[in-house]
């Protein structure tokens, strides 16, 4: 039974691949997200910071700020003035940038719930400093960033592992058995 759906399905690939001018691209026309002339007016207001950026922006990025536009009328205004600066503040990074926040993001997300604590008692405290020592410890951090040395990549440590150990050679080829 299983191989009968597997042999129907690879006909049905088959088929589809030798319909001329089909491709595959086009069952992800759903996904496709609008450029910035399409977006109605009130989208455009709402995501004016990404005016220049929004058709270089992926279809994941573009649908995650479409979903954010359409909660942003019902927003407090405190809410709303925090994610405008936000989208103001995320086109100024550079590509890195974004990379290393969404990574931070993801880490915080997997906290526990006593690290969770902690990290908001010092956001508070820090929130609670004056606006001249906020100012002298965002000057530290930058300068603290640029002196920091870069790790090295994650595929490079893995390529590492992966020829520090030795292996061992095959003693035969590998079997394959054909199924009717």
């Amino acid at each position: 039974m299983a191989q009968t759906f597997r042999r129907l399905i690879l006909a049905i690939t088959l088929a589809l691949a030798s319909i001329p001018g089909y491709s595959l691209d086009s069952l992800n026309t759903q996904n496709t997200q609008p450029t910035w002339s399409e977006l109605n007016s009130q989208q455009r207001v709402i995501l004016t910071p990404f005016s220049s950026s929004w058709n270089n922006m992926d279809n994941y990025s573009r649908k995650k700020w479409l979903a954010i536009a359409k909660r942003y009328p019902s927003m407090e205004t405190e809410e709303k003035v925090r994610t405008q600066n936000h989208m103001k503040e995320w086109v100024k990074l550079t590509p890195e940038e974004r990379k290393r926040a969404r990574e931070k993001y993801k880490s915080l997300k997997r906290s526990s719930p006593n690290q969770k604590t902690t990290l908001k008692n010092k956001w508070q405290e820090y929130q609670a400093l004056p606006e001249s020592e906020k100012n002298r410890l965002k000057s530290a951090a930058k300068h603290q960033d640029k002196t920091r040395p870069v790790p090295k990549s994650s595929a490079l440590s893995l390529k590492k592992k992966a020829f520090s150990h030795p292996t061992r050679p095959l003693t035969s080829p590998p079997h394959f058995v054909a199924t009717p």
